[in-house]
């Protein structure tokens, strides 16, 4: 197992490790290192592109990488505060070596995260993230001496602006739409608002005052009451919600009912079928997404392959099969078609132009599948203890599997980037799940596994 990288790169509380100043020079060293000397990389230039979101600690976090960069000979491009698809986008096309985005994607402004990304755009293979984890957890010392940071400050939101509207079909406006926008007080609080507005679109923006405490607070898309309230009160065609870095989004209909990813797949994979745009008839999703949206694709003629939680695995997933669409439940979308990585305002723009070429709203489309009632724990714990660790643990877990008799599912698992324990349970009735979630929550607590009573469980 890796001790560092998570589903999404490496992240934690800011000041404590891995991110002390020391150990985030060492990063950024060993990323130089692994990253920047691969053979896929230019040979020419030595660039890496940093970008971050609006978290007070970015800048000290991006000095401390800077540090580190610096020691191997790496020219450093500092984009700013930008969000985490754009960076994807533009280290493929100025042909640096890697590119970073300092960001905790979702989390709350206490903590902070380092992604990284391949030459092509892409994120790093576990094979990557293994050798650096090697490098800095090995016994060798990393020895960084002092050099002058070659550092050049360049803003492209211009370029990435330009390339989201290029994806549109010819021709494509939103002349007229009320849309709320929420910003999260993140990455996206300037360029969101300038694509809606040049595409011509009535926006109320909302989240869009960042002061470097506040992103995701209250905001965003694990905070969406506000923008679904904002949509009705606004009288909007839809409401859309990002995280922190914008990688991804959640929606509203035009009543104040929430889309998320799953309901988003619902709307674009049938449409890209109807238009030939679906290579090999297929779709990518996790273990996450509910059994009615797979349901009701396989019905539509979709073939769906389901891949364990994390962007980076659905990525992988669609690269290998030269797959066109990919996503997540919490909004991830993919549209290969356009970009290798979850990209929150270009999935939004697309399928805005999807739903206003129908003709229909978004209601509609929030009423056309039948979801599975779900039942989803998160749990603060104070060790991840393996599964097959805790006394009858497994078991357990077949045991309620077999009650629900082939009509729902059980999820479990550690989240990859916070001390969390998640849980799915899907079934036929909400009353039953919930018992079984009950039921496993409590085998999980008197057989070893340690919840932090501080934090109480939410659904």
């Amino acid at each position: 197992m890796k001790k560092l990288f998570g589903t999404d790169g490496i992240r934690g509380v800011t000041w404590k490790y891995p991110f002390t100043v020391d150990f985030l020079k060492k990063i950024g060293y060993a990323a130089s290192y692994i990253i920047g000397h691969s053979p896929l990389c230019p040979k020419e230039g030595r660039t890496v592109l940093i970008g971050m979101d609006s978290r007070q600690s970015g800048k000290i976090i991006k000095k401390a990488l800077a540090e580190g960069i610096s020691a191997n000979n790496f020219k450093i491009i500092d984009l700013g505060i930008t969000t985490t698809p754009a960076v994807s986008y533009l280290v493929k096309r100025e042909k640096a070596n890697f590119g970073i985005v300092i960001s905790a994607s979702h989390n709350p402004p206490e903590f902070n995260g380092i992604k990284f990304f391949s030459s092509e755009g892409l994120k790093l293979t576990d094979d990557a993230e293994r050798r650096m984890e090697e490098l800095l957890l090995g016994t060798e010392k990393i020895d960084i001496k002092p050099c002058e940071n070659n550092i050049e400050k360049i803003d492209y939101s211009r370029d990435y602006i330009d390339f989201v509207k290029r994806t549109l079909p010819k021709g494509f406006n939103l002349n007229g739409c009320k849309i709320v926008l929420d910003c999260a007080n993140g990455a996206a609080f300037k360029i969101a608002p300038l694509i809606f507005k040049e595409l011509g679109a009535d926006i109320k923006v909302i989240g869009d005052k960042p002061d470097g405490k506040n992103i995701n607070l209250g905001f965003g898309a694990l905070h969406n009451q506000k923008m679904l309230k904002e949509t009705v009160n606004f009288g909007a065609f839809c409401g859309i919600s990002f995280d922190g870095d914008a990688d991804r989004c959640i929606f509203s209909d035009e009543n104040g009912n929430m889309l998320d990813g799953d309901d988003l797949i619902s709307i674009a994979a049938p449409y890209m079928l109807e238009r030939s745009r679906l290579k090999k008839n297929k779709a990518v999703l996790t273990f996450m997404s509910n059994c009615g949206l797979i349901k009701y694709l396989n019905e539509t003629g979709i073939e769906v392959k389901q891949v364990p939680v994390g962007d980076k695995n659905v990525t992988e997933a669609m690269e290998k099969e030269d797959l066109k669409i990919g996503g997540e439940t919490s909004g991830h979308i993919i549209l290969r078609e356009f970009a290798p990585t979850g990209d929150g305002i270009l999935t939004a723009i697309q399928i805005l132009a999807m739903v206003r070429d129908t003709g229909k709203s978004f209601s509609y489309f929030k009423k056309h599948w039948n979801r599975y009632p779900q039942f989803i724990v998160s749990q603060r714990v104070e060790h991840k203890t393996p599964f097959d660790k805790i006394d009858g643990f497994n078991s357990k877990i077949k045991e309620m599997e077999s009650k629900l008799g082939g009509n729902g599912r059980i999820f479990i698992r550690y989240s990859g980037t916070e001390p969390l324990l998640r849980l799915l349970v899907e079934g036929e009735s909400e009353d039953f799940i919930r018992e079984i979630a009950g039921s496993i929550m409590e085998h999980y607590k008197k057989y070893g596994g340690k919840f932090d009573e501080k934090h109480k469980i939410r659904s």
